[in-house]
């Protein structure tokens, strides 16, 4: 099967987030048994997902992952123009859902695989998909937990987000936060006797956005990234009852991006202390009872790999570049990079399109991605 034809095939499985990906996974199984590729499930505690890892040659020294994600973002409320689970055709673009992000790399991998299994190769390589990326990089973790203790371990990872074929060594890191506040109710026309959340929740938001101001400074910047800082901001608040009411509880959820040599714990460890010296004692001197948590939602590094590495000098010769760059969003390869597996991202397709209603990849990029593979598969050779 060709690239286009594995990728209509991959479109047609609703792999959202919140679904399991398992049919996904058993034909992308049955695909590599039937090219007698022997491949490896590891299933999440309900068994409902599962990561894949296959390897081509022989596994006695490390190799090159080919990794990707199998799930897609949702689809609910956008106004689509194509069915979102089936692929259409239409002025050299390939719409559905996941074909930029990033079933298209996918694809393209298990396209590869015949021509790899005709040379002999210097290195094995190895197919990787994860699942539950698009929520945080969860369902990779237990792969990479496997791949850490094995004997050879990994000597490269590609990634194949859509980076639109250009080498990608670098993206910042994320750490998504709540933080609960818990006051005390009464009567509004007594508000000073009650303990207001969103009031005090207000407060905290504020002083998280003038500890994000401070991450602006100049010889903090990094001009490789855009924006050149790391970045914090509030993404989802709720709380209250009706307006008689003075609010017991306000909750609200916000994301710190990160340069990747910039710890977003200590954005937390600030807020926490101004939570703890500035606002809880307020809160407690009315009710006893109040005060805030914070809960880690999700969290991955950052990735900024070496330009002189092996694994930027081998995606260079795939790609015909060594004009390398970054990008905004994360991706799984921080993850690998921090188990020593030095990562590069580059696959077919713009995350301009990304997460959007009749998302697509090109036929050209498609095809981009074909040779992109079939350079590597001739660095390979032994």
């Amino acid at each position: 099967m060709n690239s286009k034809a594995l990728l209509s095939t991959l479109i047609g499985f609703d792999t959202t987030s919140r679904e399991s990906n398992l049919q996904l996974i058993a034909f992308v199984r049955d695909y590599l048994n039937e090219h007698q590729v022997p491949c490896e499930l590891i299933f999440n505690d309900e068994r409902s997902k599962a990561n894949l890892f296959a390897t081509i040659g022989v596994d006695d020294r490390p190799g090159v992952v080919l990794s990707g994600h199998t799930d897609v973002v949702p689809v609910d409320g956008q106004p689509w123009s194509v069915p979102p689970f089936e692929l259409t055709e239409r002025g050299g673009k390939l719409y559905g859902r996941g074909t930029a992000d990033m079933k298209g790399y996918i694809a393209c991998v298990l396209a590869a695989v015949p021509a790899l299994l005709a040379e002999p190769l210097r290195m094995p390589v190895h197919i990787a998909l994860s699942y539950d990326e698009e929520v945080g990089c969860l369902g990779v973790r237990s792969l990479l937990a496997e791949l850490e203790q094995r004997p050879h371990k990994p000597a490269l990872c590609i990634i194949g987000e859509p980076t639109e074929l250009k080498p990608v060594l670098g993206h910042k890191g994320k750490l998504a936060m709540r933080c609960d506040v818990h006051g005390a109710a009464c009567h509004s026309a007594y508000a000073p006797q009650g303990v207001n959340a969103i009031e005090y929740a207000a407060e905290l938001i504020g002083e998280l956005g003038r500890i994000g101001s401070t991450l602006r400074a100049v010889h903090l910047q990094d001009p490789r990234f855009d924006p050149p800082f790391s970045t914090v901001q509030t993404g989802m608040i709720g709380g209250g009852k009706a307006l008689n009411i003075v609010p017991a509880d306000c909750r609200f959820d916000f994301e710190i991006r990160t340069l990747p040599d910039q710890d977003a714990q200590a954005v937390v460890q600030q807020l926490q202390t101004y939570a703890r010296e500035q606002v809880v004692p307020k809160m407690q001197a009315v009710n006893a009872a109040t005060g805030i948590r914070f809960t880690e939602l999700s969290s991955y590094p950052g990735l900024a790999t070496d330009v002189h590495s092996e694994a930027a000098k081998l995606i260079a010769e795939c790609c015909g570049s060594s004009e390398f760059t970054t990008v905004a969003f994360g991706t799984e390869g921080g993850l690998f990079d921090a188990i020593g597996i030095p990562t590069v991202v580059c696959g077919p397709g713009s995350m301009d399109q990304g997460h959007k209603p009749d998302e697509f990849v090109s036929v050209e990029q498609l095809a981009g991605c074909d040779r992109m593979l079939e350079r590597l598969v001739a660095a390979l050779r032994s």
